[in-house]
């Protein structure tokens, strides 16, 4: 076992024996290392200010990912380097990325300017060539800039990424691969006392010893939401498992039938492979909060957070989801939409942790459909999240699952509204009322900051509608952005 926190910063490995569990990375790169370009703004993973990069060692390559520093925790970058914005010019001479930006006239008061940077730096060395606009807007999803405007800022990103990347960290990458894959060992990692400890496990039966023994530690994957505990609540958190070094939780298995991923596989690594089941989980993933937070977030981790306004439980519910747990060497599988109880209440037990999700994917008479309703297109929380799965017998439903999220302390199906659609004819909307009249019965929405009751209510009678006039094979356009066609989406 390691006792000590291993990564690489400012070129150097760095070992760190003892820290605060709940210290975050932007905490320690500006208080401790004085490394200030990098700037807190939010402090919830919303603006973009404190965006710095990881690289690692994955799949034979370097990989590099965006993240929010200001609700990392510190001990979620082991065996990762650290690049910030003071990291990149060398030897006097700006990195392409900061030169397009000089170039573009870019930065205004500069505060967002670093993590801009930073973004698209993740981008000059990920992003597929060439670079469409579009990616480029969703590269800088996650950066706010109230200054500037975002067009010069995406002139200057078309200019540094006009070309393949070629840069002084592409031209090392040889010896930086060795160096990361050096570090990327197989041994647990515990650091602090039984009273106060981050701990990283590497093996399956470590992680589910230390629920057993500690079922009142905190368990993180990306810490997209316990970070916010630390941030906005002031949590103090004593006891910290971090479960992104299982490899077991980060498994995916794609099959004809289903698809199985793993708790700790992250949205970004999602994001392909539900596409594949069907081009709207796509459309929806990519407005799942920003490219920093699908860097780091968790399809587990969205999912045990139990909230009733999270993106994937809908989706994954109305496509009939098997949600996969253990505790200690027992294993339990149950429908997902069982897993929900009540607002803040889920079905498992102390010491008790997911490991993964079983998705079954789309029989031909099946036809999904899943409606994100937001303030903002890009990077908002969901005020109704609507997913809808109809088999049909020519053009009569035979089944129907519907759920929604922020309709309730829960996400959760609507019962009364998919038996009433049982019969129903896609050629006769006048069929289709009793079920929309029938989820007065399924939710008692409520009123909060993001929406009204009587909003909720009536955005999720249109979204039955909506999504039954796209399946009927309506002509008239039913969205801002039209719906892909499985073969793109597929890449055919």
């Amino acid at each position: 076992m390691r006792r000590s926190l291993r990564f690489i910063f400012r070129g150097r490995v760095r070992e760190l024996a003892a820290f605060d569990p709940s210290l975050t990375l932007l905490e320690w790169l500006r208080e401790d290392m004085h490394a200030t370009g990098t700037k807190e703004g939010c402090n919830e993973g919303d603006c973009g200010a404190c965006t710095v990069v990881l690289a690692r060692a994955e799949a034979g390559r370097i990989q590099y990912s965006p993240v929010n520093a200001c609700i990392l925790l510190l001990g979620q970058v082991d065996g990762a380097e650290i690049l910030t914005i003071e990291d990149l010019a060398a030897s006097g001479t700006l990195h392409p990325i900061q030169q397009a930006m000089v170039d573009q006239h870019a930065s205004q008061c500069g505060f967002c300017t670093p993590g801009i940077v930073m973004s698209l730096f993740a981008a000059y060395h990920e992003a597929e060539r060439p670079v469409t606009r579009e990616a480029l807007g969703d590269c800088l999803s996650g950066n706010l800039c109230r200054c500037t405007g975002y067009r010069p800022i995406l002139d200057a990103a078309t200019q540094a990424l006009a070309g393949p990347a070629d840069d002084a960290f592409s031209r090392a990458t040889g010896v930086r691969y060795e160096t990361l894959a050096a570090l990327a060992d197989s041994r647990d990692v515990v650091i602090g006392s039984e009273e106060r400890f981050f701990a990283i496990p590497a093996k399956l039966e470590t992680l589910t010893a230390l629920t057993t023994t500690h079922p009142d530690a905190t368990l993180i994957a990306g810490a997209t939401d316990a970070g916010l505990w630390v941030t906005k609540k002031l949590a103090d958190l004593p006891r910290i498992i971090a479960l992104g070094r299982v490899h077991a939780l980060r498994e995916v298995v794609d099959s004809e039938t289903a698809l199985f991923l793993g708790a700790s596989v992250t949205h970004a690594e999602a994001l392909p492979y539900l596409a594949r089941i069907d081009p709207d989980l796509e459309t929806l993933m990519r407005r799942f909060a920003s490219k920093q937070v699908r860097a780091s977030g968790t399809v587990g981790g969205n999912i045990a957070n139990g909230s009733p306004i999270g993106d994937l439980a809908p989706a994954l519910i109305a496509l009939g989801a098997t949600l996969h747990l253990r505790q200690s060497d027992t294993d339990r599988d149950l429908p997902l939409e069982e897993f929900f109880i009540e607002y803040g209440k889920q079905d498992r037990a102390p010491g008790e942790i997911v490991t993964g999700l079983t998705i079954p994917r789309l029989a031909a008479h099946q036809h999904f459909r899943v409606f994100k309703i937001s303030k903002r297109f890009d990077e908002d929380i969901s005020a109704v999240l609507g997913a809808f799965c109809v088999s049909l017998e020519g053009r009569i439903i035979t089944e129907a699952r519907i759920a929604f999220g922020g309709m309730a302390g829960i996400p959760k199906r609507a019962s009364a509204a998919e038996a009433a659609l049982v019969g129903a004819s896609l050629d006769t909307p006048h069929d289709w009322m009793a079920a929309i009249k029938a989820l007065d019965a399924d939710y008692q929405p409520i009123s909060d900051m993001r929406a009204s009751a009587t909003y909720r209510a009536r955005i999720a009678r249109a979204l039955i509608g909506k999504a039954l006039t796209e399946i009927a094979g309506a002509r008239s356009q039913t969205r801002i952005t039209s719906r892909k066609t499985k073969e793109a989406a597929h890449g055919g």
